[in-house]
């Protein structure tokens, strides 16, 4: 019996020696690193390893002071990763595929516990302010973002259901003057009325509504009105499609003829894959005066990928600046986007007394480098082509100054023919504090500048040449805590004369004028218990600079890249 119950024991100790090289080619290898999101190794973190199928036991793990962890025996499947170390937020990766004889390496970021508050905060009833500083893909400097990181998923980014359940929003604005280059109303004494209405849909998504009124206090018979509207399927700007319309009427006198103008634009979005995100889209602008009318059909597109954690690159095509400086521009709680959509009517180039739409193509490749949580840094290719390049200015000719479409006053925008530049630039953006965010910009890049030779007006292009400029812009926006002022103050400084704007569409993303330009928004004491009142105040070319005089055989004319404006007033909503 005793020599029975050797041998058993002989046979089964040979059998597991025998099989234990065979069963050791059955197991994977887990080999992984945490770090912080500056790219700090972090030790001590716990990871817990847990197999997916069935009766499965987890496997607790702890980084070294590399803050690598390995994991020698693993049977091969699919495990979920769970990272928490004291001063972060958990981390959870699902799906690791481990193989056998394999071994699989992960790598583990864990987002800083104070940078993730605003996920953690109950819902407000009122609109959070988005959260641009959480990982995002963006197709340009400080555009709106088209991806998001969530759970280590790159996906089209939806804050939808946060805004579905608010309350109906309607603001009364009186303003005095505007800010809208070539804009007659940009005269102190032009005064308006405007009036928003933005309202939740439930599943339909969102409609923001805008209608203004405005007269010249000087001027007898000129008088304009506009509306717009915004139709946001899923309630938020930058996620998912968009749809604006805008329509413009001025009376140009009480013997002139009335311009009118229309722009109705749709942008879409399509994931293509899960580090990938096309948006693409068009307008449709018409506009001019009886017997002198004109339209264009415009479309634009945005390819945005995620090349690594911290790198990301866009190739963008577009034809109009302000609808790209409205798509692009962050939109905050305290701002009206309707009201801004009035601004973004097609603008006309006035040729022989006809009517032109401005525009022309521009294609831009960028990349983008994170630094950090708060910082990025992007550098970025571009070209602009017009075949109708337009020249703001006001004619003077033998019998004093004159409009080509009537009694108007203004600059006008004047046409200086085909035109194409090149041009580079570097953006830095950088986030201060939770109320102070500054930007700089580096740019070269072309424009038009006075010529030597003389040539009549009506030939503009032969008196301008094709210049390239150096630049550098830089932008400090925020709010003072204790007064809730907001300010935005931006100047841009260019080596040498021109006449047109240099690398428009950065200028219009990032709401960056040529010169000094402030921005006010002051909160005043409410009259009643609901509402909200806003002084307003825009200054735009604030010390006049740029201004230029061209000489022509016919005349003279001013020419200003940007006019001097102010534009004042106050807010209510409620």
């Amino acid at each position: 019996m005793k020599l029975r119950w050797t041998a058993a024991f002989f046979f089964f100790g040979f059998f597991l020696f025998a099989a234990s090289p065979l069963a050791a080619h059955n197991f994977g290898k887990l080999t992984g690193i945490v770090a912080d999101p500056a790219g700090n190794p972090q030790m001590g973190a716990a990871v817990w390893l847990t197999p997916e199928s069935a009766g499965g036991r987890a496997i607790e793990l702890l980084t070294d002071e590399n803050g690598i962890f390995v994991s020698q025996r693993l049977r091969p499947g699919l495990y979920s990763v769970k990272v928490t170390l004291a001063g972060f937020m958990p981390s959870i990766q699902y799906h690791v595929s481990v193989g056998a004889n394999v071994n699989t390496s992960l790598h583990v970021e864990l987002d800083s516990i104070f940078a993730s508050l605003d996920q953690l905060r109950r819902k407000s009833p009122k609109p959070a302010e988005p959260d641009d500083w959480k990982w995002v893909l963006r197709t340009s400097s400080s555009s709106r973002p088209v991806l998001q990181l969530r759970d280590g998923t790159v996906v089209i980014a939806n804050n939808a259901d946060a805004e579905k359940d608010a309350p109906p929003r309607i603001g009364l604005e009186l303003n005095n003057g505007s800010v809208r280059p070539g804009s007659s109303s940009a005269r102190p004494g032009y005064m308006g009325t405007a009036v928003s209405y933005d309202q939740s849909l439930g599943k339909a998504g969102r409609l923001l509504m805008a209608g203004e009124v405005n007269y010249d206090q000087a001027l007898s018979g000129v008088f304009g009105g506009s509306v717009a509207s915004i139709w946001l399927p899923r309630g938020k700007f930058g996620e998912g499609p968009e749809t604006t319309l805008t329509v413009r009427q001025v009376r140009l006198g009480d013997q002139g003829r009335s311009i009118r103008a229309m722009r109705f634009e749709h942008s879409e979005q399509i994931a293509l894959a899960d580090h990938v995100v096309l948006e693409y889209g068009g307008e449709y602008l018409s506009g001019g005066f009886v017997g002198a009318l004109t339209s264009s059909l415009r479309p634009h597109a945005r390819l945005g990928m995620r090349l690594s954690p911290r790198w990301n690159a866009a190739f963008l095509v577009e034809t109009d600046a302000d609808a790209y400086g409205l798509r692009a521009r962050p939109q905050s709680s305290e701002e009206e986007p309707a009201i801004d959509a009035l601004q973004t009517g097609p603008t006309f180039i006035w040729a022989n007394g006809r009517p032109i739409l401005n525009g022309g193509w521009h294609e831009e490749f960028a990349v983008r480098h994170d630094l950090g949580a708060r910082g990025e840094i992007e550098s970025a290719l571009f070209r602009d082509d017009s075949r109708h390049q337009a020249v703001y200015g006001t004619v003077m000719g033998t019998s004093g100054y004159y409009s080509p479409v009537g009694y108007l006053p203004g600059p006008f925008a004047n046409d200086a023919g085909v035109a194409g530049f090149w041009g580079t630039r570097v953006v830095y953006r950088e986030k201060l504090a939770d109320s102070l965010e500054v930007a700089g910009v580096y740019a070269w890049a072309g424009a038009l500048a006075p010529d030597n030779q003389f040539a009549p007006l009506s030939d503009l292009r032969e008196m301008l040449q094709t210049t390239y400029r150096h630049s550098v812009a830089a932008r400090v926006a925020g709010k003072v805590p204790k007064s809730k002022t907001q300010f935005a103050a931006s100047y841009k400084w260019i080596n040498g004369t021109v006449v047109t704007r240099q690398d428009l569409y950065s200028e219009s993303a990032m709401a960056i004028d040529p010169n000094l330009s402030l921005s006010i928004r002051q909160p005043l004491p409410s009259f009643m218990m609901a509402g909200h009142w806003e002084a307003l105040a825009d200054f735009r070319n604030m010390l006049s600079q740029g201004y230029v005089s061209l000489e022509g055989l016919d005349g003279r004319m001013l020419i200003m890249p940007v006019e001097r404006s102010f534009r004042g007033g106050v807010s209510f909503q409620f």
